[in-house]
């Protein structure tokens, strides 16, 4: 009898076998097997150029205009040089047939200190998830900033080429050169762009509402994205036009993606 009881079917306890033995079970054994998960497979022609290493430098993508679609694009060039910071985090409501709906907007700010900025906005139920996605937008949403001199072109540049505008809502932020040495003339918000930005000497000058966080930080970073939008005397002399990226590697792009 206790021959057949060992081997008797039906179902049981799943044959755990003797102590110590796990048996089959639903396992622990697989951690190590998803680590792969995380590896970057490019979606967008962009980024199969950049994951093979076709394209040097971020540059190269502002000089063209092309449209950054995924964030790892960012990650692969500026990825050890960024700093992020939540520059605020406000909750919104929205008035539904069974009461209000409380969300959190975040304002996501990264630069590279180096002549790149960006800046995000996200909507979500929680911060943290709001926070995740403002940084993402933030990464899409990278520009590059054009700095100057003041007076003697001597050394690094250090603040903006000319006198520049930003506007949003009813705030409108007005960037000035300032002599080296000057440092940055803003309210706290507005520093911490401009440090992001590489700027290290600036005047600013603000109308309109701008307590208004969400849109003080929009117009800053309008006012700084619009530093490649002058075309001044140093930029008259002819430049040979390249091919795009796209034009220039189009065999490889034809290629079916396995």
């Amino acid at each position: 009898m206790s021959g057949e009881g060992e081997q008797r079917g039906g179902f049981g306890r799943g044959g755990r076998g003797r102590r110590g033995e796990r048996g089959r079970g639903r396992g622990r054994g697989r951690r190590g097997g998803d680590r792969e998960e995380n590896v970057w497979t490019p979606v967008t022609k962009l980024g199969r150029l950049v994951k093979e290493g076709k394209i040097g430098s971020i540059e190269d993508i502002f000089l063209f205009s092309l449209p950054v679609k995924e964030a790892e694009i960012i990650d692969y060039f500026l990825k050890d040089k960024l700093q992020d910071e939540v520059m605020k985090i406000m909750p919104v409501q929205k008035q539904s047939s069974a009461g209000q709906r409380t969300r959190f907007k975040a304002f996501v700010a990264l630069g590279d200190t180096s002549g790149h900025i960006g800046l995000g906005v996200k909507c979500a139920s929680e911060v943290a998830t709001a926070i995740r996605g403002a940084i993402l937008a933030a990464k899409l949403n990278v520009s590059p900033v054009r700095r100057g001199y003041w007076g003697r072109s001597n050394g690094a540049p250090h603040t903006v080429p000319c006198k520049v505008t930003g506007k949003c809502g009813s705030v409108r932020v007005r960037l000035i050169p300032a002599p080296r040495g000057t440092g940055l003339v803003s309210s706290p918000a507005g520093k911490k762009l401009m440090h992001m930005a590489g700027i290290t000497d600036c005047y600013t000058s603000t109308r309109g509402h701008s307590r208004t966080m969400g849109n003080f930080i929009k117009a800053m970073f309008y006012a700084l994205k619009a530093t490649y939008g002058y075309l001044s005397p140093e930029l008259w002399k002819e430049t040979a036009l390249l091919p795009s990226p796209y034009q220039e590697h189009t065999d490889f792009l034809a290629k079916t993606v396995a």
